[in-house]
């Protein structure tokens, strides 16, 4: 007798059901696009984590203050999530479906470590930022390949979101140099 549970008949409707959205875009735009996407997306998701775990974890005489601030940028972070998903919807594409699949995708390495300094926070945050921007960058470029301007629109209010928080945690971080260096 074959047996059908209810997560094996969920994979075969799966196997027949797609998304009827269609874009005027090539079919190698919208894979190729919503292929980055769903990349930035689980890095996102990822920094977000990464964001509120330092946040949770903040110690010392700036407690406050930095506290505050990863809090914000965690925020920030995690709006860019679903308008991220749901443009990779709108092109017709899937998106990432669970955390195990966030983790094949991301590219921000985790942090689990029981203690961090916070400088360290800080600078490990800063730095996964600005590869976030430079990942982005890259995606426009690909968006700019393929005349998709709607999602390069998005990713530039998010490129300079990110360099808006990447200055902030460098800024945060320097240690009585006065120079400006």
């Amino acid at each position: 007798m074959n047996k059908t549970t209810p997560k094996t008949a969920a994979r075969e409707r799966e196997r027949h059901v797609r998304l009827g959205t269609r874009s005027d875009l090539p079919e190698a735009a919208t894979r190729d696009i919503g292929g980055a996407l769903n990349v930035l997306l689980a890095d996102a998701f990822a920094l977000y984590v990464k964001t509120k775990n330092f946040h949770w974890h903040m110690s010392g005489p700036h407690f406050r203050d930095y506290h505050l601030l990863l809090d914000e940028q965690a925020d920030q972070i995690y709006a860019m999530t679903d308008p991220i998903a749901e443009r990779v919807r709108k092109l017709g594409g899937d998106t990432i479906t669970s955390i195990g699949h966030i983790a094949r995708l991301t590219r921000v390495a985790d942090n689990d470590a029981a203690y961090v300094e916070p400088l360290d926070m800080l600078g490990e945050l800063r730095d996964d930022n600005q590869m976030l921007a430079a990942r982005m960058r890259e995606t426009h470029g690909l968006c700019d390949e393929h005349r998709d301007v709607a999602t390069a629109s998005l990713l530039e209010v998010w490129i300079d979101e990110t360099e808006r928080r990447t200055w902030f945690l460098f800024e945060a971080s320097r240690q009585g140099d006065t120079s400006g260096h």
